[in-house]
């Protein structure tokens, strides 16, 4: 058992959209802007078999795989600073990415948390 205060909220995943609204729910408190950052590198082994993947052309699965546990956990940390502030929802979500340098990447999870309840 864990001595952490839990969250009084319970964030559900399926309360964040690109939308300005959730259909069915009225936003009651706009709680600010709220993100998840992510700089994430490439192993020197995840590179050589990308590099291998190129070769036979199609999906490189060793970058796809990195890409989307990146974006996963720039998500999960976003919905984390949701919760901090109160939020059970999130509007205007998007996804940003900036190479800062070579092989370094940047993802940026963010949106608008807010409080809503069922209309």
């Amino acid at each position: 058992m864990s001595s952490y205060p839990q969250p009084a909220i319970v964030f559900d995943p399926t309360m964040v959209t690109t939308a300005l609204e959730l259909p069915g729910y009225r936003i009651v408190r706009n709680l600010g802007v709220v993100r998840g950052i992510v700089v994430r590198s490439r192993s020197i082994f995840g590179t050589f078999g990308a590099a291998l993947q190129t070769v036979v052309g199609g999906n490189i699965t060793i970058l796809s795989q990195l890409c989307e546990k990146t974006r996963q956990d720039a998500f999960n940390m976003m919905a984390q600073h949701a919760t901090e502030h109160g939020a059970n929802a999130v509007i205007s979500f998007r996804y940003d990415a900036n190479e800062l340098m070579q092989g370094v990447t940047e993802v940026l999870a963010y949106g608008t948390a807010v409080l809503v309840e069922r209309i």
